[in-house]
């Protein structure tokens, strides 16, 4: 099991910054891929964006040029620089690891999540 914690949202304007991070604990020698993903109310979890244990990178299309998703290997922690912020970019930001045991794939474990809001 992977333990995941979520830091770095808050209020900003739009056209601000923030940089949030993901800290990776547990069985982080199974993680295959982490993504960001966020939650508005009234609306479903969407992922914004993921990066696989090789680097490749995805991006949903609303956020493309704008956010940027890194990790650091050496600190177990997964990064999303997030620019340009728009107040459709308010929610809650969670972070989740897909993780692959004795060949099966499972992407389970979820941080709790951080509030981003943009004003405008």
């Amino acid at each position: 099991q992977v333990q995941l914690v979520e830091s770095g949202g808050g209020l900003v304007q739009a056209g601000g910054s923030l940089r949030l991070s993901c800290a990776a604990s547990g069985s982080i020698f199974s993680i295959n891929s982490i993504g960001w993903y966020r939650q508005a109310p009234g609306t479903q979890r969407e992922l914004v964006a993921s990066i696989s244990r090789g680097g490749n990178t995805n991006y949903a299309d609303s956020v493309k040029g704008r956010f940027t998703i890194s990790r650091d290997n050496a600190k177990n922690t997964v990064q999303l620089q997030m620019n340009s912020l728009k107040p459709e970019d308010t929610a809650v930001y969670y972070c989740r690891a897909c993780s692959v045991i004795i060949g099966t794939s499972a992407c389970n474990d979820w941080g709790r999540g951080t509030q981003v809001t943009v004003s405008s």
